[in-house]
Order: C-alpha cells, then sequence, then structure tokens
C-alpha cells in the first residue's frame, strides 16, 4: 500500500456504513486521499469515521440517500466546498431485498432502480461535470456484481440494475476519455460484506468454498484493494473495464447461483 499516492485528492465514495464501502474509504484514506464518505442518514458515521483516524486518514461524512437525485447533487457539491475539489468517485451504494419477480412489487422495483441505477447515473454524470468544471482529469469505480453476468431467481430485478450499472459505465467510458476521466466497473462475487455478516459464515462460507477455485469468500478488503488500483495512475490506460472479483466463481461450471442467495 503506497502511503501517498492519494496525495492532495479528494475521493467521494457512497454506502460506507459497512462492507466494500467502508473498506474502500478507508483504504483511500490510508493512502493519502481526503474522503468524503456517504451513509443513509439514518446510519451512523461515526465507525467509518473512526477507521479513517485509525490509518491516520482525513475524510468527513455525508448524510444522503442515493436514491434521490438531489440528494446526490448536493452530495457533490458538498464534497467539492469541503474538500476544495473532487478527484474520484466511487459508486458503491446498493440495495438487494432478495426477492422472487412475483414478490416484487413496482414499489420495489422503482426502489431499486432509484438507488442502484438512477443513483450510479446522477453520481457519475454529475460528478464527472464537477470534473471538467474543474478542468482536470478524474477517474470513477462503480461497483456492479456478478449478477450481472448469472441470473438469480430471487434477485431478478437486482440482476437488471447490475447489468444497467455494468453497461453504463462503459457507455460513459465512452464519452468521458476526451475530458481525462476514466471510468471502471468491479463485478465482486461471494464477498464478506455488510450484506451477508447476518448469515453466520456458515452458508455463504460454505458456498463459496465449494464454488471458488480458491476455496473461500472474498473480502471488502480486496475489493478496495482493487478500487484503488483502478482509481490510480497505476490503471492510466484502463477505461470501460469490467474486474472480475469473484475468485474464480463465474468460471466454474457447477456454479448456480440460486443455490445460495446471498451473493
Amino acid at each position: 500500500m503506497e502511503s501517498n499516492r492519494f496525495e492532495g485528492k479528494v475521493a467521494l465514495v457512497t454506502g460506507t456504513t459497512s462492507g466494500i464501502g467502508q473498506a474502500t474509504a478507508v483504504r483511500l484514506a490510508a493512502e493519502g486521499a481526503i474522503v468524503a464518505f456517504n451513509h443513509l442518514p439514518e446510519l451512523s458515521s461515526d465507525e467509518t469515521m473512526q477507521l479513517i483516524k485509525d490509518v491516520g486518514g482525513q475524510g468527513f461524512p455525508i448524510a444522503a440517500d442515493v436514491g434521490y437525485p438531489d440528494q446526490v447533487m448536493r452530495m457533490i457539491e458538498l464534497t467539492a466546498e469541503k474538500g476544495g475539489r473532487l478527484d474520484y468517485i466511487v459508486s458503491n451504494a446498493g440495495i438487494n431485498p432478495k426477492l422472487r419477480w412475483d414478490e416484487t412489487t413496482l414499489d420495489i422495483y422503482d426502489r431499486l432502480m432509484d438507488v442502484n441505477l438512477k443513483g450510479t447515473w446522477v453520481l457519475c454524470s454529475e460528478g464527472a461535470k464537477q470534473m471538467i468544471k474543474e478542468g482536470h482529469p478524474g477517474s470513477i469505480v462503480t461497483i456492479s456484481s456478478i449478477s450481472a453476468h448469472v441470473g438469480a431467481v430471487d434477485q431478478t430485478v437486482y440482476c437488471a440494475t447490475k447489468a444497467g450499472v455494468l453497461m453504463l459505465t462503459k457507455a460513459l467510458a465512452l464519452v468521458l476519455g476526451e475530458h481525462g476521466i476514466r471510468i471502471n466497473s468491479i463485478l465482486p462475487g461471494s464477498i464478506y460484506t455488510g450484506m451477508s455478516r447476518s448469515h453466520p459464515g456458515t452458508a455463504a462460507r460454505k458456498f463459496a468454498e465449494q464454488k471458488s477455485p480458491l476455496g473461500r469468500m472474498g473480502s471488502s478488503e480486496e475489493i478496495a484493494s482493487a478500487v484503488s488500483f483502478l482509481l490510480s495512475e497505476d490503471a492510466s490506460y484502463i477505461t470501460s473495464a469490467e474486474l472480475l472479483i469473484d475468485g474464480g466463481m463465474v468460471a466454474n461450471a457447477e456454479f448456480n447461483p440460486d443455490e445460495f442467495e446471498d451473493i
């Protein structure tokens, strides 16, 4: 880990109360970035703030629900105001209620689309406008999922939103490159996050041990490491990429996401 890799830079990370978002916020802060870390208004930012302090980093919380465009735009404004600029965006916030198609109401459909897809669109497009306004290059990472490529009976709409995030990323790369802005997507597999902690390390762990060639679940820190790479100058010629981080799970011909619901 390079402790000063992002010195003088400002990053905005969404969905940082736990899991991938929290690990990413801490990782970027440890590498020198000032991190604006987003959380839902009803959730506390104290744990993430303390973790950032523990690594000697700097950051500030922004309460916002990414499902509401006005809150996302205000979040971008606050990041630029408090941080002085905006260099990096990590669009991580998302929801996955785990419902079959015939249990998914229109209200639930709308909420999934608003948070997972529309929220990503507004954050990336408005964030890119801010970078262009400031007149410097930038880098964006979206968090999609292996569910962009494999279906699951209890994640019908979730799969659609994550496929949307992936293709949105690729399409934006075509137009943002001329402004010096790179945008890439990470597709996590079975990762130990806040979403999987409701399972006491049994079903999720056993599923990963059986289906992943590496024989284990991934960690939020491993995703954060990949985010750091894609944001950094080490990835200066990488844009529109999709990075599958699943321990080789999808390559397994015996992999069936319907065998375990928490991916």
